[in-house]
């Protein structure tokens, strides 16, 4: 059994203590956070710890923090040549302190505390400097998930951005959506099948060939008749460009 540490308490930090716990390949030996209370409520209180120097030994320690904050946590872990990862989208492995063996375990998804999720569906993006390193990161990934990839920094940056896209950008347009319908007094429920069945598309289409509405087809009477409608700004400005986007698609500029 692989024996684990997990370093933070946010959003990440506390589906992975949700995942590992039903896992029989890998064991939480300890959780670190600044505020024990913040994860009572998912593992035992005498396996949270407050202070790095409490830390003790363990095959895998995941720092699961935000970014800004990876190097200098690095810094701080006591120990040296353990294995140490940690869960950035965009941070390079070199992050890490070089008196530890060096890592990173990515979990492609969006989380919310709140909103249970299914590990053995996400993607997770494995990195290492050696084959070693890489065999026990892979080994903790699949007992928790069934898709696992060798993903480069450098890939990973690209995931990242895309990610960005296809998942922030996205449910910002949400908002905007329910914005305008509850404006006008529309449920905003009535567009929830049109959102699933875009994303459902997906699974047997490609975008390009998903693509569908005004801009694809150059409908420029109704994409007037839409700027027209539109008495925010910010709406108007961001159907212009995705627009334009669109109708650009293809061509070389």
């Amino acid at each position: 059994m692989i024996e684990i540490t997990i370093i933070g308490s946010g959003n990440v930090a506390q589906h992975l203590i949700k995942a590992f716990t039903k896992s029989e390949l890998v064991k939480i030996v300890q959780v670190f956070s600044r505020k024990k209370a913040s994860l009572m409520h998912l593992i035992d209180s005498d396996k949270i710890v407050t202070d790095f120097s409490d830390l003790k030994e363990a095959d895998l320690y995941i720092i699961a923090i935000t970014d800004d904050a990876i190097s200098r946590v690095s810094e701080q872990l006591r120990f040296q040549n353990k294995l140490v990862v940690h869960t950035s989208g965009t941070s390079s492995i070199n992050v890490l302190n070089l008196k530890n063996r060096r890592g990173v375990f990515y979990p492609l998804q969006t989380f919310s505390k709140t909103k249970p999720i299914d590990f053995s569906i996400i993607p997770i993006c494995l990195e290492a400097e050696n084959e070693a390193d890489y065999s026990i990161l892979e080994t903790v990934a699949k007992s928790i998930s069934n898709t696992v990839f060798s993903i480069s920094s450098e890939q990973r940056k690209a995931l990242h951005v895309s990610a960005v896209f296809v998942n922030n950008f996205t449910n910002h347009l949400y908002q905007i959506g329910q914005e305008i319908c509850e404006e006008h007094q529309v449920p905003f429920e009535i567009l929830k099948p049109l959102i699933l069945e875009t994303a459902e598309k997906i699974k047997t289409l490609t975008p390009v060939d998903a693509q569908t509405g005004p801009a694809k087809r150059n409908d420029s009477a109704t994409i007037e008749a839409h700027l027209n409608y539109l008495t925010n700004e910010n709406q108007r400005n961001i159907y212009k460009l995705i627009t334009q986007s669109i109708q650009n698609n293809g061509k070389t500029l």
